[in-house]
């Protein structure tokens, strides 16, 4: 077998949650490109119709689920249906996320809750729900989308970064538990990218904009397409002996304590 072929997707059901707009959509036009069937899932019916439309433009046949990811009945509901009408999922992408910008001594219970619902617990039932149908068959790959939030801190975002340290690990755990029937469970670290929310900040001037760009190494915003490649990697056979890992697509944020002034 080529190495080329090891990254091949032929023949695998990838499932994406939150995949209709942002980093979900360019990490699920990458699975797709690789060969996989695609599925996406959404919370609102205007939104996942507008997605498939664009992925259809793009040549890709996007099958769409609308349900709630935080619900347990309707995940458990909906992947049984996916399976039935599509087929087995063997790729699984948790990426659907919110984020509260609220100080902690200003955030509500509420707040905090629907925070750590759609961004750990909505994993772990989405995880759950297709780990019985990868065991019986023996294989399967499970990606998680969790943030530099994952290691690191930042202000006003408290029930985000205590989420996606959860995550984290819960992608560890997983890992462990289900290594030993093939599945691997890994996830995704991305640093600051470019997409339609981060628009207004991203103009030269702007603090923030400049802020991320002089503590990135890299000295630019991410590429939503930046996240493909290493989507496809951990969807693939290319990463059969990789499990537990958090890879970090940050521009080389967290390896780095930033410039001196002077280097400017």
């Amino acid at each position: 077998m080529s190495v080329l072929d090891l990254f091949s997707l032929e023949g695998e059901v990838a499932l994406v949650t939150g995949g209709t707009h942002g980093l979900g959509m360019a990490v699920a036009t990458a699975l797709a490109e690789a060969g996989a069937t695609l599925v996406i899932n959404g919370h609102s019916a205007d939104r996942l119709e507008k997605a498939l439309k664009i992925y259809r433009d793009k040549g890709i046949d996007a099958k769409g689920y609308l349900f709630d990811v935080t619900d347990e009945r309707q995940v458990a509901e909906s992947v049984a249906r996916i399976e039935n009408e599509v087929g087995p999922v063997g790729i699984l992408v948790n990426n659907a996320g919110i984020i509260k910008r609220i100080p902690a001594l200003e955030m509500t219970l509420p707040e905090w809750n629907d925070v750590i619902a759609t961004d750990l617990t909505a994993p772990f039932l989405m995880s759950r729900a297709v780990a019985a149908g990868m065991i019986r068959r023996g294989r399967g790959k499970i990606v998680n989308m969790c943030s530099m939030m994952s290691e690191v801190g930042r202000n006003s975002v408290t029930a985000y970064a205590a989420a996606k340290g959860g995550l984290k690990m819960l992608t560890k755990n997983l890992a462990t538990e289900w290594a030993s029937h093939n599945i691997q469970v890994n996830g995704i670290g991305p640093g600051y990218f470019a997409t339609e929310q981060t628009a207004p900040i991203r103009v030269d001037g702007h603090p923030f904009n400049d802020f991320i760009v002089g503590r990135t190494p890299a000295s630019r915003w991410g590429d939503p397409e930046d996240l493909g490649g290493t989507a496809v990697f951990l969807a693939s056979r290319a990463s059969d002996f990789v499990n537990g890992h958090i890879l970090y697509v940050d521009g080389g944020i967290l390896a780095s304590l930033g410039r001196a002034a002077n280097e400017y």
